[in-house]
């Protein structure tokens, strides 16, 4: 009956293992929005005028992907936990010859639905992200 709990278990280690890559990809956004935060903080002090403008709306463009970055991450490391304890559920239910379907079942789909939330964040940083690669209309201009 291990066994069967074993390969039970697999699927959501498979999705702890894929929340893994995602959380390894949001850290690496994470560093480089950071970094270019750093940059536009210096540069903030040195401009003045339409050139300040469009750093301090730059800055504020930053500060929501971080926002989102963060808050992604921190729904991803909470499903995380949610499927170890799924995991850890199946393992008790099998050990203790207890009926826990139902918890078992519970935190699996709080870990999925924490998922969804997270990866809608990633999406809308990622369209930030995308406005900010956009040429501005002062450069097109004239």
């Amino acid at each position: 009956m291990i066994a069967q709990t074993i390969q039970l278990a697999l699927a959501p280690v498979f999705v702890l293992v894929a929340m893994g890559n995602i959380l390894n990809l949001l850290s690496t956004r994470l560093g480089r929005v950071v970094d270019r935060a750093r940059a536009l903080q210096d540069r903030h002090v040195a401009t003045e005028g339409p050139e300040h403008d469009m750093v301090v709306t730059e800055i504020r463009m930053i500060d929501q992907r971080i926002t989102l970055v963060t808050r992604a991450m921190r729904l991803l490391v909470v499903s995380g936990l949610s499927i170890g304890t799924t995991v850890a559920v199946l393992f008790c239910e099998e050990l203790f010859a207890m009926n826990l379907q139902r918890l078992a079942a519970g935190t699996f789909l709080l870990a999925i639905a924490l998922l969804m939330v997270a990866l809608v964040l990633f999406l809308r940083e990622t369209q930030i992200a995308a406005e900010q690669l956009r040429i501005p209309r002062e450069y097109l201009e004239g």
